[in-house]
């Protein structure tokens, strides 16, 4: 397999009024069709880390930010598919009852998707549209649409259906949306974020940010679809996966520290 190197991370900047317990999720889950060939983290001043696996498999780290200023760095390079990813528009829809048990939960509502809202509309929407992958194509080529991106239009509270009346949002925000559409739909479909470089196509004139999509289990698998870019993209690299954003938030505080600063990045690098 052909692969293309990518240097991915980032880097918070936080001042603290008291020591405070945090728990960061930016790495890199292991797993193909992606090779973390080396990664690092630091803290500064430094402080004792340990890791841990969350109930969905994603890898967090464990901490205490100490009173003052502090920063966190994590940086890996990671081996990606010189590839898109896979699509089939065969793939089809499968009944309720032959979803396997642990994907019955990507049905159901969650803090921001919110398919028992939208369900009469999902159904006015794309109830007569050709089922399994094209349905879930769709409902990707509707939000894509329906949906303007904006920085700062959105806030920590806002739902699926917030900005389904607003029309405004961040990727965040049209994962949600679409995600809820699926469900709806009783189609399983699970909240990704992670790092996403800029391969193969023009990159946007800001900077640089953590991406979200969704997975749908269509066929007996989960496939990628894009909301927000609407198109197969090269070097994805997955840190979480969740019901939605509020179970793969980047950092946790268990407290008020003030985040002054945030930079990700995520770069094509010589091999």
């Amino acid at each position: 397999m052909v692969v293309r190197r990518v240097r991915v991370g980032c880097e918070f900047g936080y001042l603290a009024e008291i020591d405070t317990p945090t728990v960061f999720q930016v790495r890199p889950r292991h797993e193909d069709p992606v090779t973390v060939r080396s990664e690092r983290s630091s803290v500064e001043p430094e402080v004792g880390s340990r890791g841990y696996t969350d109930l969905y498999g994603n890898s967090c780290l464990r901490l205490i930010l100490p009173a003052g200023r502090s920063s966190f760095h994590y940086e890996a390079l990671v081996d990606v598919p010189d590839a898109t990813e896979d699509a089939d528009p065969d793939a089809p829809e499968l009944p309720p009852e032959a979803l396997p048990d642990d994907v019955l939960i990507y049905t159901l509502p969650s803090r921001y998707c919110l398919p028992d809202m939208l369900g009469d509309e999902a159904w006015s929407r794309f109830g007569g549209t050709a089922t399994g992958h094209r349905r879930v194509q769709a409902i990707c080529d509707h939000v894509h649409e329906h949906l303007e991106f904006r920085y700062g239009s959105t806030t920590a509270q806002s739902t699926a259906a917030d900005v389904n009346t607003s029309g405004f949002g961040v990727c965040r925000d049209f994962t949600h949306l679409a995600i809820s559409f699926c469900r709806s739909l009783n189609i399983p479909a699970r909240y990704v974020f992670g790092y996403l470089p800029d391969i193969d196509v023009d990159p946007e004139p800001v900077p640089m940010d953590f991406a979200a999509w969704m997975e749908v289990w269509l066929g007996g698998r989960w496939w990628t679809f894009d909301p927000r870019n609407n198109r197969r993209l090269k070097g994805r690299v997955v840190i979480g996966r969740g019901r939605d954003a509020s179970d793969v938030a980047m950092a946790t505080t268990f407290g008020a520290p003030v985040l002054e600063s945030m930079v990700v990045h995520a770069e094509e690098v010589p091999r």
